[in-house]
């Protein structure tokens, strides 16, 4: 058995739509990003690669690389997957806390776990999606970005 863990953070910007575990969330604020932003999807995969002993996500999908600009993480994070398939490992659990001050996001976790298990095709139960804030402090206090941590554990 082998753990990973991964980090993420995006700057909060107007104009871009709010996307976590690939699921569009109503904010009049989105995630900045060369791909689509999407955090939660970033650290998983990044905890995935790092369980693997495979690097990171900006090893596999660099951001200087034009064909990455808007790509859908989910996209990315099912490519992540099939590598891992491929060297004969397994996904035992994935545990992610999404640190923001807004938007509530509680009333979406069952659709981003959903759409999580689907594109790494294993059961919801083995996801977990978790949200906190920074009671105020710092950029991520301020409103001014979104962090995510993520833990998996692959057999």
């Amino acid at each position: 058995m082998r753990i990973g863990n991964g980090y993420d953070v995006h700057r909060l910007v107007v104009g871009r739509p709010l996307i976590l575990g690939g699921v569009r969330i109503p904010s009049e604020f989105g995630l900045e990003g060369h791909s689509d932003g999407d955090a939660l999807c970033h650290a998983i995969a990044d905890a995935l690669l790092g369980a693997a002993g495979l690097g990171d996500i900006g090893m596999w999908f660099p951001p200087e690389d034009p064909s990455y600009k808007n790509a859908d993480s989910v996209e990315l994070l099912k490519r992540v997957s099939d590598e891992l398939n491929e060297r004969r490992y397994s996904i035992c659990n994935i545990d992610t806390v999404v640190i923001c001050e807004r938007p509530k996001l509680s009333p979406f976790f069952a659709q981003i776990r959903r759409r999580l298990a689907a594109a790494l095709e294993i059961a919801e139960t083995q996801i977990s999606v978790k949200a906190s804030t920074n009671e105020g402090l710092g950029f991520i206090g301020r409103g001014e970005a979104i962090a995510v941590e993520a833990v998996t554990l692959i057999d």
